[in-house]
């Protein structure tokens, strides 16, 4: 048997610990405060979600890896909202100011086409018409629709909406297809874009099945992916348009004998707080209800994201309004965490490339050295695990981002 000398395994224990301090034990989750009402009766039970990762579950901060409350030390005790997990952050500096599970999975329902807009609606042509079809109406029995028509002929700007104002799953479906070329698998290729633009954002808890967020298997997202996703979509020009407008006029469709109707925003806090700049809102029967707003005070933008909330005693949106103005009491440069940027991401990527390549490098470079017996093969296996140990770390550090200015911490209610 062989054995690994003691200067070596105290030096690659030494070197272990330098790469990847060790933790000190998980304090536990603080509970996020809620309201004292019963659960409504025969909801169904929530999907099975996928396992936390430990890394993933800190991008943005070690903060963030919670299950429970954290906000910044001293700060108000937040809101008491049935929402199960909800973010608010600071759309400009990306700076979270508060959170309750951040990254918990959780079920979209609506605000998944928060994540369309975010894929494709710069690479659609608003004044561009199209002809819809029967694939286009393949949604599920009883869901949201904006009624649009097969054979129908909509403006790019006018599905999207239908989507945005009254969460249309049939204009979800016409502009997943038209973006992908028009064809039959058009859905399923900006699904997979979709899922592609979440890993670039590092919203890596979301997985799509639908477009729309009608409800599938394997389908989720957390509180602060849909932040992720949210700070896009904000700055885009066409989509601040479009979640601000209240009403819209659907077109008629003489050649099928449809005369226009009018349609609403459902999002009511653009009607009822001030400095509103619109968001989505969402609801399945399993997801329970979800929300996403944006608003504007005193030259500062948040955005609120919240998960699996209920309508009583407050509906998705006031819950969202109730986040928002903790938020905005909250001192500018107040913070638990960070919202990563693509670049980021893309930085994470690259470092962690650039390490496992030269880890190849250098076991590559050892091997003449391996024997099948002796110390050298031993020396060898344990200097690949400190490569390999080296080469995990940008994907560590670059990904559990940590605040740079004043502390943060996880307090206790009350």
């Amino acid at each position: 048997m062989i054995r690994v000398p003691a200067t070596l395994a105290a030096l690659l224990l030494a070197a272990a610990a330098a790469v990847v301090p060790a933790s000190p034990a998980a304090a536990a989750d603080i509970p996020c405060p809620k309201p004292k009402v019963a659960k409504p009766a025969g909801i169904p039970p929530r999907p099975v979600p996928p396992a936390d990762d430990p890394v993933n579950s800190a991008v943005g901060g070690d903060a963030l890896a919670t299950h429970g409350l954290v906000i910044p030390a001293g700060a108000k005790q937040p809101p008491a909202v049935t929402a199960t997990t909800w973010i608010v952050a600071d759309l400009d500096t990306g700076e979270v100011l508060g959170a309750c599970g951040p990254h918990v999975y959780q079920t979209p329902a609506s605000v998944q086409k928060t994540l369309l807009a975010a894929t494709i609606m710069d690479k659609l042509d608003p004044n561009q018409t199209i002809t819809t079809v029967a694939s286009d109406l393949d949604i599920e029995v009883n869901s949201s629709a904006v009624g649009i028509v097969v054979g129908g002929k909509y403006k790019i700007s006018t599905l999207w909406l239908g989507l945005l104002l009254n969460s249309g799953n049939d204009a979800a479906n016409a502009l997943a297809r038209t973006a992908a070329g028009g064809g039959s698998d058009g859905v399923a290729k900006t699904v997979a874009a979709m899922n592609a633009e979440a890993k670039r954002l590092g919203a890596f808890q979301t997985h799509a099945v639908t477009p729309s967020g009608l409800d599938g298997k394997g389908q989720f997202t957390s509180a602060y992916d849909l932040a992720l996703i949210a700070r896009k979509d904000f700055a885009n020009a066409d989509f601040r348009k479009y979640v601000l407008t209240k009403t819209t006029q659907m077109p008629a469709q003489p050649q099928v004998k449809q005369k226009g109707f009018q349609i609403q925003n459902e999002n009511k806090l653009i009607y009822n707080y001030p400095g509103a700049m619109g968001g989505k809102t969402g609801f399945t029967t399993v997801a329970r209800h979800s929300y996403v707003g944006g608003a504007q005070r005193n030259g500062r933008r948040l955005v609120v994201t919240l998960l699996g909330a209920e309508a009583h005693p407050q509906r998705g949106w006031q819950q969202g309004a109730a986040l928002l103005d903790w938020g905005f009491a909250q001192p500018a440069d107040s913070s638990v965490g960070k919202l990563v940027t693509p670049e980021d991401i893309a930085a994470r990527n690259a470092a962690t490339t650039d390490a496992k390549a030269e880890s190849t490098t250098a076991t590559k470079a050892a091997a003449p050295a391996v024997h099948s017996s002796g110390p050298g093969a031993t020396t060898v296996m344990a200097a690949g695990g400190v490569a390999l140990v080296l080469a995990g770390t940008p994907l560590l550090l670059l990904l559990t981002q940590r605040r740079r200015r004043g502390p943060r911490a996880r307090v206790n209610q009350g």
